[in-house]
């Protein structure tokens, strides 16, 4: 089997505007098509907040197209290596990483699809169902309005659950929380995830205020290249911090491991560099009995989770769901890794051209 091109395609997808901020009211992405000559393609996809940026992101895709034709998907690792060495002149983390990702998460999909098999038990199963978290309850939302979507999120059967905090004021971001804990109980999993918003000082105060109402994790409480702060707040809390949605590649876990900035790694897919590269970076943390959870790509993701022992949730943020066929299947607080070839999912031809942006 050969690879004979790779095609890419723009789209911009609407969703709820006060998501994020007011003035992102779309995500812009990349739709990545690996051919072979046996007639099989892989998908994978890249994404931005709106449309600007998203033509550099097709831009290093293309640019990586010729190191891959003519291999055969099958020999992912020695494609991720190609690309590896092809990127260094850009820099091994950014926007080079991001077209690294994409082609070798189409590999992957090729692989799964030729073998007729779901790619995680090509991996090695672990597990056919894998424990998820709703990800939702943003900063902008009221008390009110967290309190009936985690309500919501109960009755749709989530056995766990993710609340953005970040107010200028400790105390309101705490009463939040409470109301969330109080509206699901004491048996639903609660996770907080600050966005990066705290220094060290202010993390581990509320931190500690937080603790009292059993927090699963504390997620990026203080900005991601500040590492000796993200070790200080671990150091002084109980709660487990999470860390890594924008951490690059192996290299960059390695640090976190050697300073102990977190005790929970979550590599995006994206950024880690595809599921070659996740796949170390997991085994890694298993070597030091530190858990893992994908951050976003619930469609991809599962699949890793399914496979990696130290895999503990899956991040179920249906941003990019609209683009596929098939559905996630949601049971008793887990999701149901799909029996189809590859990643189970296939965009969705119509909505890829009612949403597609002509060049």
């Amino acid at each position: 089997m050969k690879i004979v091109d790779v095609r890419t395609v723009m789209v911009n997808i609407p969703y709820r505007t006060w998501i994020v901020a007011p003035d992102i009211k779309t995500f812009g992405c990349v739709q990545v098509f690996v051919d072979t000559d046996e007639g099989i393609t892989g998908e994978s996809l890249l994404w931005t907040f709106g449309t600007k940026g998203l033509d550099v992101l097709n831009r290093m895709v293309l640019y990586l197209k010729s190191n891959v034709l003519g291999e055969d998907p099958h020999y992912t690792e020695r494609i991720w290596q190609k690309l590896w060495r092809e990127i260094g002149f850009f820099g091994v983390e950014g926007i080079s990483v991001f077209g690294l990702s994409a082609i070798d998460r189409a590999c992957w999909d090729v692989v799964g699809k030729a073998a007729g098999k779901p790619l995680y038990k090509l991996l090695g199963p672990y597990r056919d169902q894998v424990p998820t978290y709703a990800c939702g309850l943003w900063l902008q939302e009221s008390i009110e309005e967290l309190v009936k979507e985690a309500q919501g999120f109960v009755r749709q059967g989530y056995r766990a659950m993710k609340l953005r905090i970040g107010k200028v004021r400790m105390e309101e971001d705490v009463e939040r929380a409470q109301a969330v804990r109080e509206a699901i109980g004491p048996d639903v999993k609660l996770m907080v995830d600050a966005n990066q918003r705290f220094s060290a000082g202010h993390a581990i105060r509320i931190g500690q205020k937080l603790e009292e109402l059993d927090i699963a994790w504390f997620e990026e409480p203080v900005p991601v290249y500040d590492l000796e702060s993200s070790a200080r707040v671990a150091a002084a809390l109980d709660v487990p911090i999470a860390s890594g949605e924008n951490v690059y590649t192996r290299y960059g876990f390695r640090r976190i491991l050697e300073m102990k900035a977190a005790d929970i790694l979550m590599p995006d897919l994206i950024r880690v560099g595809g599921v070659t590269e996740f796949l170390k970076v997991a085994h890694m943390a298993e070597a030091y009995d530190i858990p893992v959870t994908p951050h976003i790509f619930p469609e991809e993701s599962m699949h890793l989770v399914g496979a990696i022992p130290n895999c503990t949730y899956l991040e179920n943020m249906p941003w990019f769901s609209p683009l596929y066929r098939e559905k996630i299947e949601l049971t008793e607080g887990s999701v149901v890794l799909p029996q189809r070839p590859g990643f189970g999912f296939t965009f969705n031809p119509e909505v890829t051209e009612r949403y597609r942006l002509r060049e």
